[in-house]
């Protein structure tokens, strides 16, 4: 099938998106939409793989898809179409194990080919099935886990409230994935003090989790140039070439970026053999730890990304390919730099890519799909525009229904409404309720430290007394007169 002929089927096939709509490339129909299905259905992997949607030879993410994909792996399903390969997901005999085995071997674009023919229940039933494992200063992904993102933006970077946030959401449970903080300002200052006082906070407390700042890339590195401790590197990727350099990101850049952090992870004894010792050690607040020793065989991942459906269409960098499908090989770019984290943005761009809550709730179960299969460890950020024709009940659906998908973390943000950002996202509540509902826990070292200082007691948040609070807030003072 011709390139062009590829294109326009893959972009018909997919849901209905407004983004998708805004480019022209849309299905006019719900007759057109179930047609292209049918056809991606009875597609040949090989085709998919022997025509790359976007030249190879203008486009570095064609590129490095192309440079690592497994082909001997490949080679045992090649002969299957888009919709044997989807039976074969979904059938009951299928195990983690031999998804696993097929990570590299399926291309992105095979990946979207599959999302766009399966219902949001199979979109759930089959991401449930993958658990990817990462490690940093701490472990997330395991069964059983839902990790937490703390996000104590400030509109001012005021790093007196940015503190006082992130105690309130240590006190619900939050934060075992990373403190992450979005600049107001993206310099070279205001991102070192950032990530110097969540470095202290974390210190005093003896915290087992990571900080970030998410600032361009160039702007992390030359605080970490100038003493500031990285312990993940942040960016925002998309699935082109041309789309990335409108973010000011290139793959060299990123290469050398995770090279950098990781050099200085092995300087800092992140993960290394003598990170940390077993046994009891006393933070600053005086409670009693039992230290798990932070060594692991493998290098730590030190690389956080986000992405989001739209993204490339935003910056007219999207060549005539439909948004899952560029989403998709945003992934692409995300698993050869083997991540600790990525999730997808999913109705942060706004209503001219996702319109309403449908399409919202679609989109953040195919991107948490194909991340998984693919290979990586996805989160999601559940939230929306205060233009979209959605609402916190919108949110609380896809929260319900990503995590029974098993998805790796949620974001916690005070009140679920970013002050900063400017966007309705997911609270610090919500992590507990969704924890509860599905008889889930924190991060197995956070998990520890929660105990440790009184927050949760046998793996279930506890009501603090008043010593304990004296205690954690004495802490927080020390902190900010340091």
């Amino acid at each position: 099938m011709p390139v062009p002929d590829l294109r326009k089927l893959f972009a018909h096939a997919n849901e209905e998106k407004s983004g998708d709509q805004l480019a022209g490339i849309a299905a006019q129909s719900e007759k057109e939409r179930v047609r292209a299905k049918i056809a991606l259905a009875d597609l040949p992997l090989s085709e998919i793989l022997a025509n790359p949607l976007i030249d190879p030879e203008e486009d570095d993410v064609s590129r490095l898809i192309l440079e690592t994909h497994d082909q001997k792996t490949f080679a045992e399903i090649k002969s299957k179409t888009v919709g044997e390969l989807r039976e074969h997901i979904l059938r009951d005999e299928t195990t983690e194990a031999d998804l696993k085995r097929l990570h590299w071997a399926i291309t992105p674009e095979m990946a979207a080919a599959i999302a766009k023919i399966m219902s949001n229940k199979d979109l759930v039933l089959a991401a449930a099935k993958i658990r990817v494992v990462t490690h940093c200063r701490n472990t997330m992904g395991q069964r059983g886990v839902l990790g937490i993102r703390l996000q104590p933006n400030h509109p001012a970077d005021d790093i007196g409230g940015i503190l006082l946030s992130t105690l309130d959401g240590l006190l619900f449970g939050c934060g075992d994935a990373v403190i992450g903080v979005n600049p107001a300002t993206d310099s070279v200052e205001t991102v070192s003090a950032i990530l110097k006082a969540l470095d202290r906070l974390i210190t005093a407390y003896t915290i087992p989790t990571q900080a970030c700042c998410l600032a361009h890339i160039s702007t992390q590195l030359a605080a970490l140039e100038r003493g500031a401790p990285v312990d993940l590197l942040f960016q925002s990727i998309a699935g082109t070439e041309a789309a990335n350099r409108s973010f000011g990101v290139t793959l060299p850049m990123l290469r050398e970026g995770r090279e950098r952090v990781m050099e200085h992870h092995r300087n800092r004894g992140i993960g290394g053999s003598g990170d940390r010792e077993i046994g009891k050690t006393k933070n600053m607040t005086g409670y009693e730890l039992t230290q798990e020793p932070e060594a692991k065989s493998q290098q730590p991942n030190c690389m956080y990304f986000e992405t989001g459906q739209g993204s490339a269409l935003s910056a007219e960098a999207h060549h005539g390919v439909d948004q899952l499908t560029l989403e998709a090989r945003a992934y692409g770019v995300a698993r050869a730099f083997e991540p600790f984290l990525i999730n997808s943005v999913v109705g942060f761009i706004g209503p001219e890519y996702l319109y309403d809550e449908r399409q919202i709730i679609r989109a953040g179960l195919e991107d948490h799909f194909m991340g998984k299969l693919l290979g990586l460890p996805m989160g999601c950020d559940v939230c929306y525009t205060n233009h979209a024709a959605a609402d916190q009940n919108s949110a609380d659906n896809l929260l319900l229904l990503l995590t029974a998908a098993g998805c790796n973390y949620f974001m916690g943000v005070p009140c679920a409404d970013d002050v900063m950002l400017n966007y309705q996202s997911t609270s610090f509540h919500d992590a507990l309720a969704a924890r509860k509902l599905f008889n889930l826990k924190p991060a197995p070292e956070f998990l520890e430290w929660l105990e440790a200082m009184r927050i949760y007691r046998d793996g279930s948040p506890a009501q603090l007394d008043s010593g304990a609070r004296k205690q954690l807030v004495s802490g927080l003072e020390k902190v900010l007169s340091s």
